[in-house]
């Protein structure tokens, strides 16, 4: 019976871990100040194509953040991928 148990114990280790990074990379997005390569589509067409100074903000389907080309404050709708810098 203790082997099962401890079997069982190194499964729930192994799966928290895997979710482990994940939560971490979105916490360090959410909190943290990085720049991130941005990428904007509407229609299938791409509408913007950058990157920013610091942290993205969400708000309504929009995204908002300082655009390292010209160092203004920018808005965007669309479906945009945003990648954080490492």
């Amino acid at each position: 019976m203790k082997p099962a148990v401890l079997i069982l114990a190194a499964f729930a280790l192994i799966a928290t871990g895997a979710c482990t990074d994940s939560k971490r990379a979105r916490n360090a997005a959410t909190f943290g100040d990085k720049p991130a390569d941005i990428t904007c589509w509407t229609y299938g067409t791409e509408t913007f194509s950058g990157r920013s100074t610091g942290k993205v903000e969400r708000d309504d389907g929009r995204i908002a953040f300082v655009d390292a080309a010209n160092g203004r404050y920018t808005t965007v709708d669309g479906e945009c991928r945003v990648i954080y810098s490492k």
